[in-house]
């Protein structure tokens, strides 16, 4: 993608390379060879000096503070695995076979040189190609695959009665069928099937119409390797940005890589990029990049691009993702904390009052829509990771995401809520100051309670599952930076989440352990910007070693790759192995920025003043400067010498400065000067682990009153779940359910030798009384249009303009808590992205009883039924009138389109 040429006249190659290995000369030269150095920072995957980076046979180097030079060539088209994994695909989704269970292809030659296919292959049915391979073969460059698929089962259940029923039971009805398609392990082939239908070159033919559907694909194409460039060297103006300088040129020079591309990132309307292959403004990467460095470096581009996802009703906007977006998808209050950081960082009063509303509009929607009032928690989806099989089970579908309670999502509601509280005494409101100060202190104490790990000293993923949730015992590692710098984790928690949550040797993974069978993105990778609020967090509670090991897990990758990338390998280090990457990535730039400004320096905004919090490492100690430094109506220009974070001394204009904090009164040019004590802080530990994957999730089924499920690959046992607890172990695979304690759903855990948990199985309910069934279409007009797979005599459609209050009388034969759902329909857009969510709220007499989440499903898939999230209600004995309405704070991202179709209304007694 960009130049590969060295600058002649810098390079000596310095030997022969293994041939296996694909590199560019190293990048030594001959007038500049240093001598022999410590490394700063050292593991067996590379070594950190002064002046480069080494990894293998890959180096980078400093030339000057405006100059680097790299070798670094991506080994990813090196020693392909031959053995190609792959299943198909209707409309894009998972539904051939049980997760796990893929066809196999074996891609090398074959004898007299014949060409590599597959028979036809029955839909459903496992191919294994029993080919002999070699154990040292490697899959050949440019090598043409023959995938063939036999789908007249399917085409034959069509016509014999409009349907085809998956593995999973489900329909997919003959006038819902768009494509066939091949996913697959092997690029071109990918796993994620909710973006099948935007690859044109996995949806498979049928020329003949004979029912035998085709795809010829090209594996391992060297044409397509991607590549980044050889050499960097400053060519734009960035004197106006705070300039910086050390005793270490490497630093110095990805600092200045780093103010060009930000400068890069600024589109002609004065908004921010989100990466050189993102165009746009994203809510959640433009505030989490104003947090970590853009409200000091650019506040102007900062309020526009926050504006920009404002919409017309004085709500901030979410991102498109999964299901529809909001509220499957609530990071959106992220946006808050960046415009608090804004106004810190510039005092602009009528910035303060422009934002103010609009985040507690914001967040009395949320309330509404997404607070659980039994948990304390927020639902939504994860902050940032936001593509379904990259950090969820496979069944989880966009409702049961919805569902689910983050993490990372809840830290970002807690601080929005905490920072509107401020707004809100700054701005004369105690009333809401007030409120929202109880709101954030009730969720700081809900992540505490039902999050918190004790016996692994860092939170788990997120709760998950139907009726009941369980927890996820993974790390994820954006949640747990965000509890340490917004103080929902305090004190000794603080410093066990930094030192007792697990990185592997290229830095802090999104989550850990892996998922198996995902390619990396979320899952197995690192993400520079993940990092950087890592090494923050690790500044905040003092940990030495984690900080240093973070400083160079961001250094790495943006010297050997020339560009600060969205995201790497966490296995190898490599950009090129993930599923989407970007160079010149706002949110990654903005992180190695924010090394500088509040770590080393320590800068750190505390409402009407500017406070210095330095952390220097000793590895990184020395003499270093930072000029032109901009707080309010000042600049400021500040050296340091020493190492630790205790100052010694400080003084501005050399007069000692208190509290170590500058006075938002301040105006014009000053100097500060700060000594640091040189004394290193009390060493923590750090829990560097090699890169792990869990067990696949168990694929469970009921027979009678038996669970029972595949064998599971590692597992040593299994963990028995009821409503969300543990109830038993086992190192069978299948399990009596004894129903003497009433009711329940039921899961199964596997559990490898290590301890690595899957996920849950899917929640499968056990005894109890099947519920009743409200048809509405008996309490409203028919709907008409022409689709298929309701009960009853038909189904009701729901818009902003249609039935926008039902009345739903339900009657119970006895009193108990009940789970009340929707089966519906929403073909207004595919699962994986848009904004067309359908929202309506429950209540009984106007009491809110929940919001009824009601996701796309598939595009113009209007014949795919499934069921909304339960809401868990005591109910009386009798019948009680329920109302399911169109509420101003229901209002979805799309605005005009907040349609589904409505079959009917689902009681379930579940306690």
């Amino acid at each position: 993608m960009k130049p590969t040429q060295f600058a002649n006249g810098y390079l000596l190659i310095l030997g022969l390379l293994p041939a296996c290995q694909t590199t560019r000369p190293a990048v030594t030269t001959a007038a500049t060879t240093p001598a022999v150095q410590t490394p700063i920072w050292q593991s067996d995957a590379y070594s950190l000096y002064r002046d480069r980076v080494v990894q293998g046979p890959h180096e980078a180097r400093a030339l000057s503070a405006t100059e680097l030079v790299s070798n670094y060539v991506s080994p990813a088209n090196d020693r392909q695995n031959p053995r190609i994994e792959f299943k198909f695909s209707i409309n894009g989704k998972d539904n051939e076979m049980a997760p796990g269970l893929n066809h196999l292809l074996v891609a090398v030659p074959r004898p007299g040189g014949g060409p590599i296919e597959t028979p036809p292959i029955v839909f459903g049915q496992r191919y294994a190609d029993a080919t002999p391979a070699p154990a040292d073969a490697y899959l050949a460059p440019n090598t043409p695959v023959r995938i063939r698929l036999d789908l007249r089962p399917v085409l034959a259940a069509f016509k014999k009665q409009g349907f085809y029923t998956t593995f999973k039971g489900e329909k997919i009805y003959q006038q819902d069928f768009k494509h066939v398609s091949v996913a697959g392990s092997t690029a071109p082939l990918s796993w994620d099937f909710d973006n099948l239908t935007n690859m044109p070159a996995l949806q498979m033919q049928d020329p003949d119409g004979d029912g035998i559907y085709e795809a010829t694909l090209t594996l391992n194409q060297p044409t397509a390797a991607k590549t980044t460039a050889a050499s960097w060297k400053k060519s734009i103006n960035t004197d106006d940005f705070p300039q910086y300088a050390s005793d270490y040129p490497l630093a110095d020079a990805l600092y200045n890589l780093a103010l060009e591309e930000a400068r890069r990132a600024v589109e002609p309307d004065s908004t921010f990029r989100t990466g050189k292959e993102w165009a746009g403004v994203w809510t959640r990467d433009v505030s989490y990049s104003i947090i970590l460095a853009q409200a000091s470096l650019q506040p102007k581009v900062a309020m526009n691009s926050l504006l920009r996802k404002v919409s017309p009703n004085g709500r901030i906007i979410q991102d498109t993702g999964t299901g529809g977006a909001y509220p499957c998808s609530t990071d959106r209050v992220i946006w808050a904390t960046a415009a608090w950081e804004v106004y810190q960082a510039t005092g602009d009063e009528a910035w303060l009052r422009r934002g103010y509303p609009i985040i507690r509009q914001s967040l009395a929607d949320d309330v509404q829509n997404a607070y659980d009032p039994a948990t304390g928690l927020v639902r939504g989806e994860s902050s940032f990771l936001d593509w379904r099989e990259q950090t969820y089970p496979r069944w989880m579908q966009p409702v049961d995401i919805y569902q689910s309670e983050n993490l990372g999502t809840n830290a970002v509601h807690y601080q929005a809520n905490v920072v509107l509280a401020r707004m809100a005494a700054r701005l004369g409101d105690p009333g809401t100051a007030a409120q929202h100060q109880r709101q954030a202190a009730g969720i700081k104490a809900a992540i505490n309670e039902h999050l918190w790990q004790a016996d692994k000293g860092y939170y788990g993923q997120f709760l998950y599952g139907r009726t009941a949730l369980t927890l996820s015992p993974k790390a994820e590692a954006l949640g747990e930076a965000l509890c340490v710098l917004f103080g929902v984790a305090e004190g000794e928690r603080a410093q066990q989440v930094v030192s007792k949550a697990p990185t592997v040797p290229f830095g802090a993974p999104c989550i850990y352990p892996q998922i198996p069978g995902i390619p990396p993105y979320h899952n197995d990778a690192v993400w520079p910007f993940v990092q950087s609020f890592w090494g923050l967090a690790a500044a905040q509670v003092g940990n030495e070693a984690s900080l240093t090991e973070s400083m160079a897990a961001i250094y790495r990758p943006a010297a050997l790759f020339l560009t600060n990338k969205e995201n790497f390998v966490a296995r190898t280090g490599d950009y090129a192995g993930t599923q989407i990457n970007s160079s010149n990535m706002l949110w990654s730039l903005s992180g190695s920025l924010s090394l500088v400004y509040k770590v080393l320096f320590g800068l750190r905004y505390e409402d009407e003043r500017l406070v210095f919090r330095p952390f220097v490492p000793q590895a990184f100690q020395g003499a270093r400067r930072l000029t032109g430094f901009k707080y309010r109506k000042a600049v400021l220009d500040v050296e340091m010498t020493g190492f630790g974070n205790v100052i010694k001394s400080i003084t501005l204009d050399g007069q000692p400065l208190a509290d170590a904090a500058v006075p938002a009164s301040l105006s014009g040019r000053h100097a500060v000067k700060i000594v640091l004590s040189s004394e290193a802080p009390a060493a923590q530990p750090v829990n560097r682990v090699a890169d792990a994957v869990s067990p696949e999730t168990p694929a469970v089924q009921l027979a009678g009153y038996y669970l029972r499920w595949p064998a599971v690959a590692n597992a040593v046992n299994h963990r028995i779940l009821k409503n969300g607890q543990a109830l038993a172990t086992t190192t069978e695979t299948t399990w009596q359910v004894d129903l003497a304690t009433g009711p329940g759903e039921f899961q199964v855990v596997a559990i490898d030798d290590a301890g690595r948990e899957s996920f849950a199985s899917e929640p499968i309910p056990v005894g109890g009384a099947t519920g009743a069934e409200v048809q509405l279409e008996t309490l409203a007009p028919k709907a008409t249009q022409p689709y298929k797979g309701y009960s009853g005599k038909g189904f009701v459609e729901i818009s902003t303009t249609k039935n926008t209050t039902l009345s739903i009388p339900v009657t119970v034969p006895e009193s108990g808590v009940y789970a009340l759902d929707f089966r519906y329909a929403n073909g207004n857009g595919p699962i994986n992205t848009n904004n067309q969510c359908a929202i309506r709220t429950l209540r009984r007499r106007g009491e809110l009883l929940g919001a009824v989440v009601l996701p796309q499903r598939g595009v113009q898939e209007w014949s795919n039924w499934g069921f909304s999230n339960p809401i868990r209600v005591r109910l009386e004995k009798g019948t009680h009138a329920l109302t399911l309405t169109y509420e101003p704070a229901n209002q979805n991202m799309n605005g005009p389109v907040n349609q589904a179709m409505l079959d009917y209304l689902r009681v379930r007694r579940v306690e």
